[in-house]
């Protein structure tokens, strides 16, 4: 009796087609294994409760944020305020210079 051999060569597209469908099949348990410990591993899982602590500080950052911008608006609504204070000021201290130095002339020649 002659032994059975394969008689199909490396071109062959059905023997092509096996191959290819067991290695999808591979693939796919390989897949699914993976996932399936990936999810339940510890890494995983300190990974996802990391990320739950980082979304629950990003929260609180905004929200500390957007108070310091409300805060800030209204520190530079003041600044504003005291820059236009001090301008109106010394203004006015000019002109005060200039009526004490009128009145100091005309002190001086009235003969005082």
């Amino acid at each position: 009796m002659s032994s059975m051999t394969e008689d199909r060569g490396p071109l062959d597209l059905t023997r092509q087609i096996e191959e290819s469908r067991k290695k999808a099949e591979d693939s796919e348990l390989e897949t699914s294994l993976v996932k399936a410990v990936g999810i339940n591993s510890p890494e995983m899982k300190q990974a996802i409760a990391q990320i739950k602590k980082l979304e629950i500080d990003l929260i609180s950052s905004r929200e500390t944020n957007k108070s310091h911008q409300k805060l800030n608006g209204t520190l530079q609504e003041r600044l504003t305020e005291v820059e236009q204070e001090s301008i109106e000021l010394h203004a006015d201290n000019i002109k005060l210079s200039r009526q004490i130095e009128d009145k100091v002339d005309q002190l001086r020649k009235s003969g005082m």
